[in-house]
C-alpha cells in the first residue's frame, strides 16, 4: 500500500494517534504524517503510506491553510484554550485596532516558536522543558504569510483565515496578536483546510478506517496513488533500460528517457516507468546534463 491518505483529524488525539489507528485498521506499519497538528486542530492530516514514506521531507515543505477562532482577554501557558490560565487582561479590540493589528503579519517574518511545541533545543523537546517548568530559549526562524484574512469578529473573538509557510505556528501568530493589541489572546480553535497539495475535500473521516462490524473487511481508504504526488515537479519517462540504471541508482542520461528532459533550472525532477508509475526523484547535474535518482523508489 503506497501512496498518501488524508485523514480529517478531529478534535482530541494527536498526530501520532491518527497514525497509530491507520496502522491497526490498514495493517500498514509504514505509516508517517507529514505536518503535525495540535489535539485541538481538527482538519488535513496527510499520512504517508508504504515508499510514499520516503517523500515526507517534500511534502511538508509546502503552505498550509488554516481558520482559527482566537478568544481575546486572557491568555494560557500553551497558547491555546486547552492550557493553563496565565493572565486575563480582559477586553478586545476593536475591529479597526485588530484590523491595524492584522497587517502587521504579511508576507515575511521572524516568529518565536511556542514553548509548548516540538521544536529540540540541545537535542530535546522543547515541549519537555515546559511541561517540567524549565526555562527554554527558542531561537525566532523566518516564515512567512501570504494570505490574511479577518472573517468575523465580535463577542471576545475573532475568526481568520490564512495561508502560511511550512513551519509556521498559529499559536504564536496568536501570542503576538494578542501581545500588539495589549489584551491579550488564546486559540480557541483551528482547522487546517489545505497542505500543501491536498485539500479538505479529499479528506476522510478518521473513523472511516475502521470497518463498521468486527469481521467486515477494511474499507476502502481513498489513497491518493504515488503517480498523483509532487506533481507540481516536472516529470520525465524513462526506457527500459533508463528504469534499470535508475533501480541502480546510476545516472539517468537522455538516450534513457523517452520524453524531453526538463529544463536545467529543474532542481527536482520526477522519473516515472513507462507505465506512468513515479519510480524515482532525480537532479540534474552538471555539466553533463545527466539526471541522478536521489531518492529510488523502486
Amino acid at each position: 500500500m503506497d501512496g498518501v491518505l488524508v485523514i480529517d483529524k478531529p478534535e482530541g488525539p494527536t498526530s501520532h494517534d491518527v497514525v497509530a489507528t491507520a496502522r491497526r485498521a490498514l495493517g500498514e506499519k509504514r505509516i508517517g504524517h507529514t505536518g503535525t497538528l495540535d489535539p485541538l486542530a481538527t482538519g488535513v492530516l496527510p499520512l504517508v503510506l508504504g515508499r510514499a514514506t520516503r517523500l515526507v521531507r517534500f511534502l511538508t515543505a509546502s503552505d498550509k491553510d488554516y481558520d482559527a477562532t482566537i478568544l481575546f482577554g486572557v491568555t494560557t501557558d500553551t497558547l491555546d484554550v486547552t492550557g493553563e490560565e496565565t493572565s486575563r487582561p480582559g477586553g478586545a479590540p476593536s475591529r479597526e485596532a485588530l484590523a491595524a493589528a492584522l497587517r502587521g503579519f504579511d508576507g515575511e517574518q521572524m516568529q518565536v516558536p511556542p514553548a509548548y511545541s516540538a521544536k529540540k533545543v540541545g537535542g530535546r523537546r522543547a515541549y519537555d522543558f515546559a511541561r517540567r517548568d524549565e526555562p527554554v530559549e527558542l531561537a525566532a526562524v523566518p516564515v512567512r504569510v501570504s494570505r490574511l484574512e479577518l472573517l468575523e469578529s465580535g463577542n471576545n473573538r475573532c475568526r481568520l483565515s490564512l495561508t502560511c509557510s511550512a513551519g509556521f505556528y498559529v499559536r504564536a501568530l496568536v501570542r503576538d496578536l494578542g501581545e500588539r493589541c495589549g489584551t491579550g489572546a488564546t486559540l480557541e480553535a483551528l482547522r487546517r483546510t489545505r497542505s500543501g497539495e491536498f485539500t479538505i475535500d479529499e479528506a476522510i473521516p478518521l473513523d472511516a478506517l475502521e470497518p463498521p462490524d468486527p469481521g467486515s473487511p477494511t474499507p476502502d481508504p481513498g489513497l491518493i496513488p504515488m503517480e498523483r504526488l509532487l506533481t507540481s515537479f516536472p516529470a520525465v519517462t524513462v526506457t527500459a533500460e533508463g528504469l534499470t540504471r535508475v533501480s541502480h541508482g546510476q545516472h539517468v542520461r537522455p538516450m534513457d528517457v523517452s520524453s524531453a528532459m526538463p529544463a536545467a533550472s529543474s532542481e527536482w525532477v520526477r522519473v516515472l516507468d513507462g507505465g506512468g508509475t513515479l519510480v524515482a526523484l532525480g537532479t540534474r547535474q552538471r555539466p553533463s546534463g545527466f539526471l541522478h535518482p536521489e531518492v529510488v523508489l523502486i
